[in-house]
């Protein structure tokens, strides 16, 4: 995205020669439309533009982007650079630039964007799995408690009910809680509501 025709142009054609396939946007309200209908691998996108500014795109897709994005300016100060990260932009060149220069940053900035993402996915699993596992303690616990079984007794109990019904251990877990949470919530409204013949009889 790029309000200068022949900047636009210049780098258009150097991704196509490297095997990108480019989408040109000279505004960013355009550059704002591609970004939402057809999410790019990657979004190059100057910093000051016409109608929407590139910063401004940026921070309104960086909340549901699943894109990285390199910051094109004529200005290398440092308020724009914070500007910048702080839009998303995991690369910042300084205008005018050298298109054989731009591809290695695009390489590296694909690169380092999909070890983040994996980075991240890992830790949602990982918090997922640690998730789960609290859930089935917890589970296992109550079992023990209102069915007076053991804790292997238990947890055999959990996972015949989970093959059963070809189910995981730690989603019939979450499930048990949630029901377990609304019966305790339930039963504590009733006990907050007491009849008023309870009461006249309590008072005798």
């Amino acid at each position: 995205m790029d309000d200068d025709r022949l900047i636009l142009t210049t780098l258009s054609h150097a991704l196509r020669e490297a095997g990108f396939i480019p989408v040109e946007a000279a505004t960013g309200s355009a550059a704002l439309e591609i970004c939402r209908q057809s999410p790019p691998d990657l979004a190059i996108f100057d910093y000051d533009m016409p109608e929407s500014k590139g910063i401004q795109v940026a921070k309104t897709v960086s909340d549901q982007a699943q894109f990285p994005i390199i910051f094109l300016s004529a200005f290398g100060d440092d308020s724009i650079v914070r500007g910048a990260a702080e839009a998303g932009a995991m690369a910042y060149l300084v205008k005018p630039v050298d298109p054989p220069k731009l591809i290695p940053t695009i390489h590296t900035v694909l690169k380092r964007y999909a070890e983040l993402r994996s980075l991240r996915l890992e830790a949602e699993q990982l918090a997922a799995a640690l998730k789960g596992t609290r859930n089935i303690s917890i589970v296992i616990g109550l079992l023990m408690e209102r069915l007076h079984l053991t804790e292997s007794a238990a947890y055999r109990r959990l996972r015949h009910y989970s093959r059963s019904h070809a189910l995981k251990i730690a989603d019939v877990a979450t499930e048990i809680l949630a029901a377990t949470g609304h019966i305790n919530q339930a039963i504590s409204m009733m006990a907050a509501d007491r009849d008023p013949e309870e009461l006249s009889s309590a008072r005798k």
